[in-house]
């Protein structure tokens, strides 16, 4: 099977870099693959490059480049593909329209697989018939604006197959988006096995890690911690992660930090890449956030012998933890539950080991083979399906214009049905 990616930017650093790599990388084992990056903006991947997996990029940023996109026209126009309800809609322009659908209708691959909703747009528009076209979504469709989820829910149509990492996103597709005909799985990020040995669950640290944003509610974390160290004075916290171009965040944990009096306690280590030898030399880990598409960090900690201890929000945690066997489920915002989740961890020893195993072995569901294997079997499904599907796929291009791709538009339509019959005629 040739399965081909397209990913926003393979050379940064993100949740949706490192899954896509993991799962290119995992299914390179048994399939020729490829991922091409729309853009690149450095000479080799920063999180380096997976195994076994072709690499290439449409839109070059080194200034360095004799391919340098900036002196393209087109760059300064904006996008009419890619779509403006996309929170990454201002980086893409006509010459991104024109590079994403050339490389599209120019594809010899048997799966092609957007990873974020203005590329799975451009599938769901440009991808050739006869390839089966896979939108993954790694947020959530409440995530989306109503702008976008409006789009979505028309060009999805168009799609073989949308793929979100929770169960209750893809009850959110199937419920609320009409999709008649496009199949929706939920399938989890693969996390590889980590290459240091597991925590003991003896160290007095608790551990949190991801962006500095308001979402992880980093600053509800420092206040429960507070409470910890009131109990507890020999705990202490370390938060791994960097925050965005403005550091507000990360000045306002600093902040909070020093009022609380726990300079002595907390501490802010900034990014570091690979996370798991910082993993265990805690015992419990600990997510706080608003909301989580998934929860990446939560799957990494497990898979390194931690406990967790997250608030229940939507979507991830409740899939992933198992409350009072392998971690701990707490109500959002709530600083005081946090803490005494964290204490009755940190004040039995037998049962923070316990935890921890079980969290171990609990997160082999999550291993990339185990997950790679789900997304073979979907692609392997639609592309029989694709093949016993016949000339009715032109059919079915008219049916989703119908629906409103062409806005009602008389002569588009009547060109479209002449082309859907020459198409049947030609088979």
């Amino acid at each position: 099977m040739r399965i081909s990616f397209l990913l926003h930017n393979a050379y940064g650093i993100g949740g949706t870099i490192r899954t896509t790599f993991t799962l290119a990388e995992a299914l390179a084992e048994r399939h020729e693959v490829e991922i091409v990056s729309v853009f690149r903006h450095r000479e080799t991947p920063r999180m380096g490059a997976p195994k076994g997996v072709g690499l290439r990029a449409l839109v070059e940023l080194r200034k360095d480049s004799p391919e340098y996109a900036a002196g393209d026209p087109e760059h300064a126009r904006p996008a009419r593909v890619f779509p403006r309800g996309d929170g990454r809609h201002r980086q893409y322009s006509r010459l991104t329209d024109a590079r994403i659908g050339a490389h599209l209708r120019s594809l010899d691959a048997d799966v092609v697989v957007g990873t974020r909703p203005g590329l799975n747009v451009h599938i769901a528009r440009q991808a050739p018939r006869g390839t089966v076209r896979v939108g993954q979504e790694h947020l959530t469709l409440d995530g989306h604006g109503y702008r976008l989820r409006r789009e979505l829910g028309y060009r999805y149509a168009r799609l073989d197959a949308i793929t979100t990492v929770t169960e209750a996103d893809a009850r959110s597709y199937r419920t609320r988006l009409r999709l008649p005909g496009v199949r929706i799985d939920a399938v989890p990020n693969g996390v590889p096995s980590p290459a240091v040995a597991p925590a003991d669950g003896r160290a007095k640290f608790v551990v949190a890690a991801g962006r500095l944003t308001r979402v992880k509610r980093f600053d509800l974390l420092v206040e429960a911690f507070a409470k910890v160290v009131a109990a507890r004075p020999d705990w202490r916290l370390r938060i791994y992660g960097g925050g965005d171009a403005t550091g507000d965040e990360h000045a306002a944990l600093t902040r909070l930090i020093a009022d609380r009096d726990l300079g002595d306690h907390v501490f802010l280590m900034g990014n570091v890449h690979p996370l798991e030898p910082e993993w265990v030399k805690g015992s419990i880990a600990a997510v706080t956030s608003t909301k989580e598409a998934f929860g990446m960090t939560i799957v990494e900690a497990m898979r390194c012998g931690l406990p967790v201890v997250a608030t229940d929000c939507p979507n991830g945690p409740r899939e992933i933890i198992e409350d009072g066997v392998d971690g701990r489920l707490v109500p959002v915002g709530d600083a005081d539950a946090v803490a005494a989740a964290l204490l009755e961890l940190i004040g039995d020893d037998e049962r923070r080991r316990r935890a921890g195993a079980a969290a171990l072995a609990a997160s082999g569901r999550f291993d990339p083979a185990a997950i790679a294997a789900r997304h073979e079997a979907v692609f392997t499904e639609l592309l029989a399906r694709a093949g016993a599907r016949g000339p009715g796929g032109a059919l079915r291009d008219l049916a989703y214009r119908l629906r409103g791709g062409c806005y009602g538009s008389y002569y588009a339509l009547r060109h479209l049905a002449a082309t859907a019959l020459r198409r049947v005629r030609a088979r």
